[in-house]
């Protein structure tokens, strides 16, 4: 039984579509945990288990770890709380139900940055690296999937894009870093869920086919759109009135700031890009399929 959280994102959508065309044929049996089943298409509905409501919850992860095999694990972050809590204080109850229950392997969604002298320093990605602590103190075999910035994050300035032609962030305009997109993390977490020969703990990076600068990403979006697209950079202090202008918590905001800033000091530049570690959606693809649909809409 392989259970799989958040099955509705970014992530978890391709992967459960991935695991439903393989896991049959590999005598595997699949159940998700969503707050929301209608969310879910019918057919998907039909061929799963579904547990019903949010995998922060104590009583629910009981019910969903119970005969499992292997989990995959994605927090989704609360802007309402603070990193530490949006991280390990969500997952502390699954951790307690993996150990329970005693759940052979974990894959979990978390990000680059462990060993480098910013890591202590970066907001969500210190919280999220301290999840994988917890995770890896459970018994069960963990692999953290570790990514750098995702190619998906630009759907938040999507109306910007059509509108004004302007995307932003905190970045130096030339500064190239890998991006990857979340449907080649799904395709590393299914691997990893179905062949599971893989003992102890350790990280699986994800890394994208190229590093990529924000005026790289204004290029390419320019050709895929047939529009001119240009990059504007933030300030971090205008970041953070932003987010909290939106209402997050300010804790929160915070931490993106701190992960930003450990970002543009090298965050994601600790391991490097080999034939392992290399995905294979490169931005262009990735406009054209999922960008370009949702700016011309």
């Amino acid at each position: 039984m392989i259970v799989i959280t958040g099955p509705t994102g970014n992530i978890g959508r391709p992967l459960l579509s991935l695991l439903l065309e393989s896991a049959p044929a590999a005598g595997e049996e699949l159940r998700v945990v969503v707050r929301d089943p209608a969310r879910l298409p019918d057919a998907v509905r039909a061929r799963v288990d579904v547990v019903t409501g949010s995998h922060g919850d104590a009583e629910v992860v009981d019910r969903a770890f119970e005969g499992a095999d292997a989990v995959f694990w994605l927090v989704p972050p609360d802007a309402s709380l603070a990193p530490e809590d949006a991280y390990c204080g969500f997952t502390r109850p699954a951790a307690e139900a993996l150990a329970a229950h005693g759940v052979g392997h974990v894959v979990g969604v978390s990000a680059l940055g462990r060993g480098t002298p910013v890591a202590h320093r970066a907001g969500l990605v210190t919280a999220s690296l301290a999840m994988d602590d917890l995770l890896a103190g459970t018994g069960a075999a963990y692999r953290a999937l570790v990514n750098p910035s995702f190619f998906e994050n630009l759907l938040e300035e999507a109306d910007s894009i059509r509108e004004k032609g302007v995307f932003t962030d905190t970045v130096a305009a030339d500064r190239k870093a890998p991006l990857v997109a979340c449907a080649d993390i799904a395709a590393a977490a299914a691997r990893l869920l179905l062949d599971r020969s893989w003992t102890g703990t350790g990280s699986v990076a994800v890394l994208g086919p190229q590093d990529l600068s924000p005026d790289d990403l204004a290029r390419i979006m320019t050709e895929q759109l047939g529009r001119p697209v240009r990059y504007e950079r933030q300030s971090l202090d205008d970041l953070r009135a932003t987010l909290v202008g939106y209402g997050l918590d300010e804790a929160f905001a915070q931490g993106i700031v701190d992960m930003k800033r450990a970002k543009d000091d090298g965050l994601d530049a600790g391991v490097a890009r080999t034939s392992d570690t290399a995905s294979p959606t490169t931005f262009e693809q990735w406009c054209a399929r999922t960008l370009k649909p949702a700016v011309l809409s």
